[in-house]
């Protein structure tokens, strides 16, 4: 990734949906003075994403909360459609904004772009996650692999928030 910690989030644009409406909405909007935890995924409904990744930031709400984060996102290069979704099926309700990069905008600007071709899925993201304050990234933590979450999970992560 190019990002690094104590630089500042590109604003990018990202979907997500609103009253069942895909709504084009800028990072910075959503998290412009406020304490975040962002991870990014290669995509919803892939084995490790639905098996760890995501449900560990769901189980781990409160705990996140109680360290201040006013808010979680989950961000994957799939449409704000498929995400809405994948995120009604782990009842995400409003714990997790599940937000779409269909044209890998955020993903392309901190350079977390992967291709995946070889495996059926095209350019995809990698596994991270980010703790940000004010649009100033404080700590980002990247897998190796894609296939892997271990440094990016939500009870690792959480030590060091």
């Amino acid at each position: 990734m190019n990002i690094k910690e104590n630089d500042k989030i590109p604003n990018s644009e990202i979907f997500i949906l609103e009253d069942g409406e895909p709504i084009k909405r800028n990072i910075e909007e959503i998290i412009k003075n406020k304490k975040v935890v962002l991870f990014g995924l290669p995509g919803a409904y892939t084995s490790v994403c639905s098996a760890k990744h995501l449900p560990g930031y769901i189980n781990m709400y409160e705990e996140y909360k109680k360290k201040g984060i006013d808010k979680i996102i989950c961000i994957s290069v799939n449409d704000p459609f498929v995400m809405n979704a994948w995120g009604k099926e782990n009842n995400v309700g409003e714990k997790i904004l599940m937000a779409g990069d269909p044209f890998l905008n955020f993903t392309k600007a901190i350079g977390a772009d992967v291709d995946k071709s070889g495996r059926g899925l095209g350019i995809r993201s990698n596994r991270y996650t980010m703790l940000i304050d004010n649009l100033k990234l404080i700590k980002l933590q990247e897998e190796k692999d894609t296939g892997s979450c271990e440094v990016s999970a939500a009870k690792n992560f959480l030590e060091l928030v």
